[in-house]
């Protein structure tokens, strides 16, 4: 049985856990206080939470709630990233940071229900962000709508070129239509 402490901790943990649209696990095994502060300030930015757990408490915590998958993975000295909104900017801020700290290892993710291995993380890390992808995404609608519009007013363009064509042509062959009668009327 937990003591009240350990109780305390466990429910402020499920409310963390609670908020969260998804989990990652970290080895922080080797890393300076400095370090772990320098990581707390990139997730907080990136709007997440580093917090170094007990796994036994965590286990507790995560038991009977949609990061259940994670528990077995909750074995030796762990970080948990608690990612409340974009999972992709979580596993940008991440890699960034193992790449200046060797010492630091992703275990294993939890994006979506979905258990994520390293690899799989390293892949969400390289995927553009959302506002990337927004603008992506207009820029492909709007390519075939302005090709759509082009394509719609082209015929009315045409028919307008046409006409003017026409009634300039018009013009030229009524002035060439009078000077051609008063040759005739002169051989007359």
């Amino acid at each position: 049985m937990p003591t009240e402490a350990k109780a305390q901790s466990i429910e402020a943990l499920k409310e963390r856990l609670g908020t969260a649209s998804s989990a990652v696990l970290t080895e922080y095994r080797g890393l300076t206080v400095r370090q772990l502060s320098d990581l707390r300030k990139q997730l907080k930015a990136a709007s997440a939470e580093y917090k170094v757990v007990k796994n036994r408490l965590a286990r507790i915590a995560v038991k009977d709630s949609h990061f259940d998958p994670l528990a077995r993975h909750l074995k030796g000295p762990i970080g948990l990233v608690i990612a409340r909104q974009d999972p992709v900017s979580v596993a940008k801020a991440l890699q960034a940071f193992g790449r200046t700290n060797p010492k630091f290892a992703i275990k294993v993710g939890l994006v979506e229900g979905k258990v994520l291995e390293p690899a799989e993380m390293r892949a969400l890390a390289d995927l553009p962000s959302k506002e990337a992808l927004r603008a992506q995404l207009v820029g492909a609608l709007q390519g075939p709508m302005s090709q759509l519009v082009t394509l719609l007013t082209a015929p009315q363009s045409e028919l307008v070129r046409v006409l003017e064509a026409r009634s300039k042509g018009s013009d030229s062959t009524e002035s060439k239509g009078s000077d051609n009668s008063e040759n005739q009327q002169e051989a007359i």
